[in-house]
């Protein structure tokens, strides 16, 4: 039976739930994730090219893996996996979350397994494990890193990103997005921010090697991009070692 301790903090459940109807809305309260969703998701192909020595050419390298998202919302990850060929199974803490992932899923033709409740309620193991700008919202980071390495298969990929607990983090996340609505306000605290040691120290303690790190930064002429540059958010691949 998998572990079911609690990581979900209500209040962040209950925010990330009332933002459901326009989840999916470009220029609705998830503008952000839209923004970032391009540049985590070509992290995420260069991992599973590299990982799994796939093709870089190929549209459906997934085909026959299996992936789980955790903190899927309402799908903008779980989607595009599942059109890399994945068997995608998609996890969230706030059921309104998934009856909006459930929904969009079947307007797009797609056959994805959305399951509302928290990753370490569920049994087997996955080929691919994502959980992108989620360990910052759980209540303990460490037993939630625990959780997604009960998860990962042998011979499996995790992908993990979060903001850095930087100044630069807080002005341009905090002060500045949510000051300004392009982000709703209380989305992030900065308290919960993990910088990229101590995710690597919590993945090491879960058993799982590190195997690749790289920055997302934004400037003005670029916008949001991958970058060598950890200061705002950072992306993090591990593996069994």
């Amino acid at each position: 039976m998998a572990e079911t301790s609690t990581s979900i903090l209500p209040q962040e459940a209950a925010h990330f739930g009332a933002m459901a109807a326009d989840w999916w809305d470009p220029k609705g309260s998830s503008a952000m994730l839209h923004r970032l969703n391009p540049v985590r998701l070509a992290f995420v192909r260069e991992c599973i090219d590299r990982h799994f020595d796939s093709d870089e050419r190929s549209l459906r390298p997934l085909e026959g893996r299996t992936a789980l998202d955790v903190g899927c919302g309402a799908g903008l990850l779980a989607e595009p996996l599942a059109r890399l060929g994945a068997h995608v199974t998609g996890i969230d803490a706030a059921p309104e979350l998934i009856e909006a992932a459930r929904t969009h899923a079947g307007q797009s033709g797609l056959a994805i397994r959305y399951v509302a409740g928290e990753v370490g309620a569920l049994d087997g193991t996955f080929d691919l494990v994502t959980a992108l700008e989620v360990v910052e919202h759980v209540a303990d980071p460490a037993a939630f890193v625990r959780q997604l390495a009960d998860r990962l298969a042998p011979g499996g990929l995790l992908v993990m990103s979060t903001p850095n607990r930087t100044g630069l983090s807080r002005l341009l996340t905090i002060t500045l997005a949510e000051g300004a609505g392009r982000i709703p306000r209380g989305t992030h605290d900065y308290d919960q921010f993990l910088p990229p040691e101590q995710l690597a120290a919590h993945l090491a303690a879960a058993g799982l090697a590190v195997t690749a790190t790289r920055g997302i930064a934004f400037s003005p002429g670029k916008g949001l991009h991958l970058s060598e540059d950890l200061r705002l958010n950072y992306l993090v691949a591990a593996t069994w070692p």
